[in-house]
Parts: C-alpha cells; structure tokens; sequence
C-alpha cells in the first residue's frame, strides 16, 4: 500500500478529503456541472462554491472512493441501496454498497462505500485499481456469461476477501452488471478474478495457479 497522500479541502459546512492513493482520474468531480472541482484552480476543490447537498451528491459519484465529505450536520454517507459490481470495459470492477474489504486501511473511509478493484493483476497497490491496467494492455470487455443463483434482498454488508494469490471472495447479497450496464448475475457468494487470466471473466476460474499470480 503507498504512502498516505491525503488532502482536506474545507468549507463551511462540509469539508472534502482526496485521497491520491486510490483516485483513478475517472473524471466524475472535474466534469460535474459547477465550481466544486475546477482543474487548475488553486485550490483545486472549493465545497463553498456550491450547496451541501451538491457537495455531497458529487463526491458520492467518485467510483474509486478517493473522495469523501465531513458534512457538519452529522450526516454521514450511507451504503446504496444495492450492493453492486460494475465490470468496466478494460478496466476494474467498480463496487458500490456496504463495503467491508479486508485489509483495507482505516485511513481510507471512502472505501467502505465505494472502491475501485484490480482485476487485470498487475496494481501495484492491490486489490485497489491503480491504472496498471493501461500499460499492461489488459483486454477484457466486460461481458458477464453466467446468472447467479438469484437473490432474495439487495442490500446489507458485502464482504470482500482477496484470497492469497487468489482471487476476490464476495459474501453477501451482491449484483454484477456487464460493461453494458446489463444486470447478469445475482447471489450471495461468488469468486472474481483478480489476476486477469481467467477465462471466464469476471469470474475466477482457477487460472491464477497457472498464471503464477502474485498478490503482494
């Protein structure tokens, strides 16, 4: 895990942290309509150019959970309703939910809500995404092939192990969307791949002994 590079930006009423370990430059702050994030501006984040709500609403949109907001009313971020996997076209599984991620720093609160997870193999901060995927030419669509054995809820915690030098161990009420925003599986349990050699994405299939994976 890399050093610590967290930055607070504050306001009156709500305060915006950024925390450069797990920010993939996605791009959902600086292109929101407004002046809360503004490239080149110094400071980059103002939480006074718009409305608490607005603070919120944006920072909730940062897939990578490298945003996160100290509202002083007390009112804190809440999990989504849904527990979800989104396979992104060539890139990581975006999650959302009740997140529990095992091994995850305590100084990185967004990731209880919101994360970013390595599935090609090669980040260099596992299991969190660092763009690796780019350089490495890590190719994969984001087609989901398989339907799950269904599900009875949608919310509650969502537990995520990465197995040593293995794969993502999900327990709870999750659903997987294709890179087309297709919803394909559904259960309570399943195995994703973290190593990038599966071939049957997003789900492990063993390929990881072959592959020689490494987690650390």
């Amino acid at each position: 895990m890399s050093e610590s590079k967290v930055f607070e930006y504050r306001g009156g009423a709500i305060d915006v942290q950024w925390d450069g370990r797990l920010c993939i430059h996605i791009g959902e702050c600086g292109n929101a309509k407004g002046d809360l994030f503004v490239g080149g501006r110094d400071p980059w984040c103002v939480p006074d150019a718009c409305s608490v709500a607005e603070v919120r609403d944006v920072v909730e949109r940062c897939p990578s959970g490298a945003l996160t907001y100290r509202d002083r009313s007390g009112a804190p971020e809440v999990p989504a309703a849904h527990n979800t996997v989104q396979v992104a076209y060539d890139g990581p599984l975006f999650v959302t939910g009740d997140l529990a991620i095992a091994g995850a720093p305590a100084d990185m609160p967004g990731v209880r809500f919101r994360a970013a997870l390595c599935r090609c193999g090669h980040s260099a901060n596992k299991p969190f995404c660092d763009n690796s995927h780019l350089e490495a030419g890590f190719r994969d669509f984001g087609s989901v092939g398989e339907c799950g054995p269904g599900l009875e809820a949608t919310g509650g915690p969502l537990a995520i192990r990465p197995l040593p030098d293995g794969p993502l161990l999900v327990r709870g009420n999750l659903a997987i969307r294709a890179s087309s925003g297709r919803l394909a599986w559904q259960g309570t349990e399943v195995a994703l791949c973290r190593c990038g050699a599966s071939k049957s994405k997003p789900f492990c299939d063993g390929s990881h002994r072959a592959a020689g994976f490494r987690a650390e």
